[in-house]
């Protein structure tokens, strides 16, 4: 049990750094603020080092992690672009930041709750992840 919820506790960090990595990138180039430029692009640093982490954690169990679903992937790139063509601006990358933050939070919570038997090593992890998406949330709060 301790492996099964292992591996999937760590999938699904896998899937969310790997979606807040794909969103971070695509909606810098769009930011007018130096500042928040910066604040995204450092965020998307820690998330690969975190992501990182998260790799060799499943590589120890040989397994290659998750991609986010592609509806969700979808889903996302089609919000960004529609939000940035038409308000594109610094208010509307924060928001839709902020946005997907919070449902990270809310995702990875659940999965924590999820797969209680996973080791200590993935809950840390997941937990760092949902850090690092609050303390981002927050700092994107000045932008909004």
């Amino acid at each position: 049990m301790i492996h099964h919820d292992t591996v999937r506790l760590l999938r699904e960090c896998d899937s969310g750094v790997r979606m807040g990595v794909t969103s971070l990138s695509k909606v810098t180039e769009h930011t007018g603020s130096p500042r928040l430029a910066a604040l995204l692009d450092e965020s998307r640093k820690e998330h690969c080092r975190l992501g990182a982490e998260i790799e060799r954690g499943l590589a120890d169990f040989h397994d290659n992690g998750r991609e986010p679903m592609p509806m969700a992937v979808a889903m996302s790139k089609a919000k960004i672009a529609l939000m940035l063509a038409v308000k594109p601006n610094d208010r509307t990358v924060a928001g839709l930041m902020t946005d997907g933050c919070n449902m990270g939070v809310k995702s990875l919570c659940r999965y924590i709750n999820q797969y209680k038997a996973a080791d200590e090593r993935s809950k840390d992890i997941a937990k760092k992840l949902v850090a690092m998406e609050a303390k981002l949330s927050e700092q994107l709060r000045d932008f909004l």
